[in-house]
Order: structure tokens, then sequence, then C-alpha cells
């Protein structure tokens, strides 16, 4: 399917690796010039290599702390009129919400909430002004279904689900669209650095807790990054401008759930 997208720009944040990545790589595969962003500056020039040679479109890399002001005005330098943007952060790690202090609470707050409104903020009246817009927000199936121990992620992204689901109605009538992604157990390093630690707590193998959550989720494997990419990509496709301030569960069945 053509998405209708080719020639368009896209900000595509923390997309160095895993579901960022994939992001990227799907706009790209549709044609979409790129601006990604990472924190690790070497592993954000391989991808921006590898997606430019498998391509062939324009790649600009910035690597940057998005949750900062400086970070975000460098990603904006670099494309000040975004057609696409695809918000994205790594979540705060697994903790006791016992073991939370305010300072960590406020810093899972900026990450995960601040940042995407602050960013949506400095693209969407221009995108509105030029007929066409397409914000992807990263979240989280823990923003319908409790995971334990990623209560301080859950709340910041449920919190950024309902401050955009006003904001997505204000803008439909524009051709801008704001939808959420919520995946469940993808093949990440996020995803491996949780069983690693699942283990050293528990004494048991990762094997062990690998096997046991995969056998959990009804198909019976983990999601992968370029699926994830593939629904990101028809979501800032032209044939999406009437899907907006929906919340769309990626997560091979795991959330029980009718509705």
């Amino acid at each position: 399917m053509d998405l209708g997208i080719r020639g368009k720009r896209a900000i595509v944040c923390a997309s160095s690796h895993g579901l960022g990545k994939g992001c990227a790589l799907a706009l790209a595969e549709a044609g979409v010039g790129l601006v990604i962003n990472g924190r690790d500056a070497a592993a954000l020039a391989a991808t921006a290599d590898e997606i430019r040679h498998t391509c062939n479109v324009d790649v600009t890399p910035v690597a940057a702390d998005l949750s900062t002001a400086e970070g975000q005005a460098a990603v904006l330098a670099a494309c000040p009129h975004p057609d696409i943007l695809v918000n994205n952060n790594g979540g705060p790690p697994f903790r006791d919400f016992r073991e939370l202090d305010r300072a960590a609470m406020l810093a899972g707050v900026t990450m995960n909430m601040v940042t995407p409104i602050e960013l949506i903020q400095k693209v969407i009246d221009a995108m509105a002004e030029r007929g066409f817009g397409r914000i992807v927000n990263i979240t989280s199936i823990s923003v319908r279904m409790p995971v334990g121990g990623l209560d301080l992620s859950s709340g910041a992204r449920a919190g950024l689900t309902a401050f955009v689901a006003g904001v997505a109605r204000g803008v439909a009538h524009r051709n801008v669209t704001i939808n959420n992604l919520l995946p469940g157990s993808f093949d990440t390093r996020r995803l491996r650095q949780g069983f690693a630690a699942a283990a050293r707590r528990s004494g048991r193998s990762e094997d062990v807790i690998v096997a046991q959550s995969r056998d959990e989720i009804p198909a019976k494997r983990f999601g992968n990054a370029a699926e994830f990419g593939q629904t990101c990509a028809f979501l800032c496709s032209v044939h999406a401008g009437y899907i907006t301030g929906q919340n769309i569960l990626i997560d091979g069945g795991a959330f029980p759930g009718a509705f």
C-alpha cells in the first residue's frame, strides 16, 4: 500500500533502537525524510547510516536529551516544521512505588508526559496551518493494564493519554491527528533488561522467566519492532485521517478485555 506520505518530514524521538527505530524504518520505507534522536551518538549514527542505506532517504541524527529545552531546540532546529511527530521515551526502571522519592516522580512525569506535550505544543499549529499532521505517542499497555513496578511509568503515560484526548478533537478538522500506540511485550532491550532484573530479584533462571512470560501471551510470542513500526506508519498515512484520539493496543492479545 502506498501510504501517500512520500516526501514528508518526520521527527522520531528515541529512535536509535527498539520501537522508535522500528517506526523510523517504516516511515523511511514510505519515503519520509527523518530526524532521528537518541542520547547515544554512536548508536544513533549507526542507525542513521542503516536507514539511509536501506531506504535511500534523508536522515539527520540529533543526539540530545529531549526532556531538556536545549534538546528539544536541537531537534526542532533540524526539522522546524515536521509533518509527523512520533513521541517516544524510555520509561523509569522497575521499582516498588514505596522507593520513589519526589525527584524520581517528577523526573518520570517529565520524561513520559511533559516532554511529549511540549513537543506537540511546538509543532501542532504549523501542522494545522498546512492542513496535514500526524502525531503518534508511544505509551504502554500499562495505561490499560497495571504492571507491578511500573506504576510511575503507567501514571505518567496515562496522564499524557488524558491530556491529548481533548487536544486531538480540537485539531481533527485541520487534518491533524493524534493517536497513542500501546505496546505489550516486544523483543527490545528494555524487555530483556526487565527479564534480567526479574531473574536477579527472584533467583530464578532468566530462561524460565522468558518462557513463562511468552506463554502468558495468547499469540505465544513477543512482538517485533518492525511490525510495531508498520502500524505507526499507517497511522501517519493519508489513509488514517479519520482515526484520531485512539489508544491502539499492540500486545498479541495480552490485555484480557473485550473493549
